[in-house]
């Protein structure tokens, strides 16, 4: 299995980025107008518990840390927010450019460069922070023997609840198999390409 999914995993996302470079210089190019960094490196828990630096396009303004903390000043009620579940309903740091990018996922494009470099699966559980891994209890260890994935069954399902992404992931793991994966990928196309369409 181990062997069959890391071929998998190679050749499709080095043909994915030979394809997708063209889109991939242009949205580097747009990212890059204000000066700032055009990738993002997220410090993320990989197989076996190791760090890696996740790649994504830059979908935030310069100085973001400390635009939020204003934005916390003159909106309280967003603080409580923020400390319950790190999401807001408005987010003043993610630029427009940005903002396209979440909504269709192509800032995530650059992790195909970790898929080839094998820190990440195009197929997994998700990718997490020391943080967030805490709150996994007993399926941080499911997560630490399996290489996170641009996408799995837990992003297709649009679940943000902690155990049923553990569930998910467990499901996968005991299931895997070529069209399993062929699917999950399908379904991602599929829903990015409709929250495109939507926009």
């Amino acid at each position: 299995m181990i062997f069959a999914k890391r071929g998998f995993d190679v050749i499709v996302a080095s043909a994915t980025l030979v394809f997708t470079l063209p889109l991939m210089i242009l949205i580097a190019a747009v990212v890059a107008l204000d000066g700032g960094p055009i990738f993002y490196l997220s410090s993320r828990i990989g197989a076996r518990g190791e760090p890696f630096k996740c790649i994504k396009f830059r979908t935030m303004i310069l100085d973001a840390d400390q635009c939020l903390d204003e934005y916390f000043y003159y909106h309280l009620s967003a603080r409580g927010d923020w400390l319950q579940d790190r999401k807001l309903a408005f987010d003043p740091r993610i630029t427009p450019i940005g903002s396209m990018l979440r909504r269709s996922g192509l800032d995530e494009l650059p992790q195909l460069i970790n898929v080839i470099r094998g820190e990440m699966s195009l197929v997994g559980p998700r990718a997490v922070t020391v943080s967030e891994l805490e709150n996994y209890g007993s399926g941080a260890d499911l997560d630490k023997c399996m290489r996170p994935g641009v996408t799995g069954l837990w992003k297709v399902n649009g679940s943000d609840d902690v155990s049923a992404q553990v569930a998910f992931d467990e499901h996968h793991m005991h299931n895997w198999s070529v069209i399993l994966d062929l699917w999950i990928l399908y379904q991602t196309v599929r829903a990015t390409s409709t929250k495109r369409a939507a926009t």
